[in-house]
């Protein structure tokens, strides 16, 4: 594992690799509904920012098809190499990978139709400057597509889960200590102006659900693994964390329990 892997605050293991395929699959409807308002279609060019596994990636090298390309940026290896492995099974040769920052490295891209980014400036250490390298990658009139969360802290159950919320909370202090910003959506209608970039859509994306929905899954799997993780690097103990897994499953065994969840602004934009 590269000191860039180690460095993920979320892991880059198998059993986080499976986490971001299910977010993917329950986010997925909105993604592609956005790409399309976006313009992407085939023959596009797309860079698609810190790329993760590549699930994304994997979309729209199928949309765009073999007369577009996708440039999917990603600085772990472990990543990379699952998404190539996974595209190449798929007989997918559209999709131009590059291990890199996006913070410290030249971005290899130029002329692009449009760039897509998700949950990526929430984490980095100086997201003014990744937005301003992304909106290079376009062309005059390519179009960014953003999903990044406006207000993390609207994740909360109810009947009321304390153990929940005192783990939601430590999760947004920890990211900030890391270096990263939560709530980083809130900067965008002063920041994407100073970049180059005009809004042209935004859009608030939060859902009231229950056990029973797809979408429960999202923020449940995250309970399913990160508690452990935290246990693990010393930062909690197994205590606090088994009380935090207790309480949410015990909210899905109620019919009457629901899940409001974390707060995410969608944003398209175009490079003028």
């Amino acid at each position: 594992m590269t000191r860039k892997d180690r460095d993920y605050l979320l892991g880059t293991h198998d059993q986080e690799i499976a986490r971001l395929g299910l977010q993917h699959r329950v986010w997925r409807p909105r993604v592609l509904d956005a790409w399309r308002r976006a313009g992407i279609t085939n023959a596009s060019r797309v860079v698609d920012a810190g790329a993760g596994p590549g699930w994304a990636s994997l979309d729209l090298a199928e949309i765009v098809g073999p007369a577009g390309k996708v440039h999917a940026l990603e600085r772990s290896e472990r990543f990379l190499d699952h998404l190539k492995a996974t595209a190449a099974a798929r007989g997918l040769d559209n999709i131009e990978t590059a291990n890199l920052d996006l913070v410290t490295d030249t971005l290899p891209v130029s002329g692009a139709d449009a760039f897509w980014v998700r949950w990526v400036l929430a984490f980095v250490a100086d997201a003014p400057a990744v937005l301003e390298k992304l909106a290079a990658t376009l062309k005059p009139g390519g179009v960014a597509i953003i999903h990044e969360y406006l207000d993390y802290g609207t994740w909360s159950l109810a009947p009321r889960a304390p153990a929940v919320e005192a783990f939601r909370d430590f999760v947004i202090q920890d990211w900030r200590k890391s270096g990263g910003e939560p709530d980083i959506a809130r900067s965008f209608p002063t920041l994407l102006p100073k970049v180059g970039l005009r809004v042209k859509e935004l859009r608030p994306i939060v859902d009231v659900v229950t056990p029973d929905n797809y979408v429960w899954q999202w923020p449940a799997s995250f309970v399913d693994t990160y508690p452990d993780h935290l246990v693990e690097t010393g930062k909690v103990d197994r205590a606090w964390a088994d009380k935090v897994e207790r309480e949410l499953r015990a909210a899905e065994d109620d019919p009457n329990a629901v899940m409001v969840t974390p707060m995410v602004l969608e944003v398209i934009a175009e490079k003028v």
